[in-house]
């Protein structure tokens, strides 16, 4: 076997793609906090992620019809429209929340995203209801989320409306996975992440509209450093991060995907002080260590029962 056929060979494997995917929504997606940030600088929040997912979308529809993907049925169009706009609209309220928040407290925020997922979980139909020790890390995670954004917390630096903004952003991306799971979806990773792009980004450019962003949008006083946020998040943050994070969705058990969940802030959080100079209290570290410990707590009781 020549070396060209074994490293074929080696990009088939589908466990090499696990392992790849896994990569990408852990690092990459644990970067896109910092990108946001500098993206929203001077481009306004909904518009930047609208037409982030909007760019993303249609490449990746385009290069799944190119490489003969059928088209998709309406029943995947249906479902395609309320995952992209659970999943986008969150992104989107992200993005704006951190006009007003530290990129790493926002990933933190978010982070509580496998403790909405055990909820929604539940409380759909035919819900899979919680093991005890399940509960018992949502009630961890809920704790360290008390801690972050509670009473006195960091004496008034965090803002509270953007952080209960954060909170809502979480259970919208937690309801958009779950159901990315149960509805009906092309075969095509690339296909049904390009589809959730189209409808939610088409949303996102909507309500920054109504919101009057347009006019605020000036391609002349947009930084260097925002276009670079914004390409990232096109690139590396949409494309690449959103197909690795689909197909692994629908290849390995929620439980194993939401490990991203207490990743991503860990990196986040790294970053934003490592590059933008964010502060990070005490509390912060305190609080970030009883969320994490509650995905956690959830994510090995999920495995142990699969």
């Amino acid at each position: 076997m020549t070396s060209a056929e074994q490293s074929a060979r080696t990009y088939l494997n589908p466990q090499s793609r696990v392992i790849a995917a896994f990569v990408v929504v852990y690092l990459v997606w644990g970067s896109t906090y910092l990108a946001i940030s500098y993206a929203v600088e001077t481009i306004p929040p909904f518009i930047m992620v609208g037409m982030r997912f909007l760019v993303s979308g249609v490449v990746l529809y385009v290069w799944s019809q190119w490489r003969g993907q059928p088209k998709p049925t309406t029943p995947e169009w249906r479902d395609a429209f309320v995952t992209g706009l659970l999943l986008c609209c969150g992104n989107g309220a992200v993005a704006w929340a951190e006009q007003r928040v530290p990129s790493g407290l926002a990933a933190l925020l978010v982070a509580i995203v496998p403790l909405w997922m055990v909820v929604v979980d539940w409380i759909r139909p035919h819900g899979i209801r919680p093991r005890a020790s399940v509960t018992a890390g949502l009630a961890v995670g809920l704790i360290g989320l008390y801690v972050l954004i509670g009473p006195n917390a960091g004496h008034g630096d965090v803002d509270g409306l953007a952080a209960i903004v954060l909170v809502v952003a979480s259970l919208s991306w937690a309801t958009g996975s779950v159901y990315n799971r149960y509805g009906a979806r092309p075969a095509s990773a690339s296909m049904s992440t390009g589809m959730q792009m189209m409808a939610g980004g088409l949303v996102l450019v909507l309500v920054g509209a109504v919101r009057g962003e347009p006019a605020a949008l000036q391609l002349t006083h947009i930084s260097f450093a925002s276009w670079m946020g914004w390409l990232y998040l096109v690139t590396f943050g949409s494309i690449v991060g959103f197909t690795a994070y689909v197909y692994l969705l629908r290849t390995v058990s929620p439980a194993k995907v939401s490990t991203y969940a207490y990743v991503n802030p860990v990196v986040a959080v790294f970053l934003g002080w490592a590059i933008a100079g964010e502060p990070v209290t005490t509390r912060t570290l305190a609080a970030a260590a009883i969320i994490l410990a509650g995905v956690a707590m959830i994510t090995i009781s999920q495995n142990k029962a699969v």
